[in-house]
Formats: C-alpha cells, structure tokens, sequence
C-alpha cells in the first residue's frame, strides 16, 4: 500500500524532523516515490535513505530532501535549477513548489527516465548537461537545488544565483556532511551551515587530490 507508505514517511520522517512548510508535506505525501526507483527497490521507496537510481547515482533520502526544500524557502514565483535530478523526484517535488523548474541531469539514462516521469509537469524542463558546471543559458536561478554532497566549493553554481538567489546543498569536510545555505546579496554571497546530512557525493563535485612530494 504505497498510498499508507507515503504517509507514514510524511508522518515519521518529514514532519518529526522539523519540516513544517505544508507545501513540502502535500507533495511528498501525493508524489509516488516508487515510480522513481527500479522496480526491484519498490519495496524500500519510503525507507530513510538514499536510493541508487544508476551506478554512482542517488535519490536523497525523505528527511534530508524535505529538510533541504524547507532551508531553501522556495516560493511559487522562483525559477530554480535542480542540478543532479537523476530519475527526476526531486523535480517532481519543486514542481509542486515553484514557477518552474529545470531538471539538469548528465547521465542519459537518468535523464530519459525523469523525461518519462515528468512529461505531464508544464512547469519543468528537462536538460542534459555536465553538473558540475551548471546550466548559464537559463541563469539567473532565485534556488539552485543540489541533489547530492559537494566536496568543492560550488562556485560556478553560485555564480548563476539571482539577486537574493538561494542555493542548499550538502557540503562534506573530513568525512562529515553538513547542509548548507548559501545566499547571495549585493553580489556577495554569504553561506550557513543548518543540519547534519550524509549523502553520497554528487559525481563532478569530488575533492582533488593534491600532489604529494
């Protein structure tokens, strides 16, 4: 009974973790979750955690998902870029939230799924691309949503925030995960650290190693 499923994650993993925006709450508790995942993890598609939708490539987990929207603070007017979409729930769920949405994904299977999954939204957009560099031609973006940990500095997404623009992400730093918010103002950009989150790195944004002599 996915319908009984959802709830419980809307119930045990949403709201008792803070999430109180009913907006976050709605969509989570109306989008089916299975229809994102292969058929073989249908059966885990509400636990809390990360799922791997392709090698390398995860939805995040309900907690940390909701918890990073409702940092965002996103409105019905804001154009957003959702970078790493994979099978496309995160955009099916800023869907719900926002004006419109670009789902920007670079693995081409992913990014065919998700195309699948979200024909119906006339409010979002899919685009192929290398992540880590962003997508510029549909900058400025007021949210930039980032569906995995970074281990870089995200730069050249900051740099296609709006004014007043929003970016949350998962920032990891000696093998901890913390959610961040980063705003920009007058051109500068400030960041907070929020909560505690471990999600697998988002492929293109992978600490370099430097060069030991």
């Amino acid at each position: 009974n996915f319908a009984a499923q959802r709830l419980n994650m809307v119930e045990g993993q949403v709201r008792a973790n803070d999430v109180t925006d009913i907006r976050i709450q709605s969509a989570m508790a109306d989008i089916p979750r299975e229809r994102f995942v292969a058929e073989r993890l249908n059966s885990v598609a509400y636990a809390d955690s990360c799922l791997e939708v392709a090698p390398g490539r995860h939805i995040l987990d309900p907690r940390c998902l909701a918890k990073l929207l409702q940092l965002a603070a996103i409105k019905n007017s804001d154009h957003v870029l959702d970078v790493g979409c994979a099978s496309g729930y995160s955009a099916a769920i800023l869907g719900r939230l926002a004006h419109d949405v670009i789902a920007f994904e670079e693995n081409q299977d992913l990014a065919r799924i998700a195309a699948e999954q979200l024909h119906e939204m006339e409010n979002v957009r899919l685009v192929e691309g290398a992540l880590s560099g962003g997508h510029p031609q549909g900058a400025p973006y007021d949210v930039i949503f980032v569906n995995g940990a970074l281990e870089t500095n995200p730069d050249m997404l900051l740099g296609q925030l709006a004014q007043a623009g929003r970016l949350v992400a998962v920032i990891r730093a000696a093998g901890r995960g913390r959610a961040h918010l980063y705003v920009k103002n007058e051109g500068m950009v400030s960041s907070r650290a929020a909560f505690d989150a471990q999600v697998p790195v988002l492929p293109g944004f992978e600490r370099v190693e430097g060069f030991v002599f």
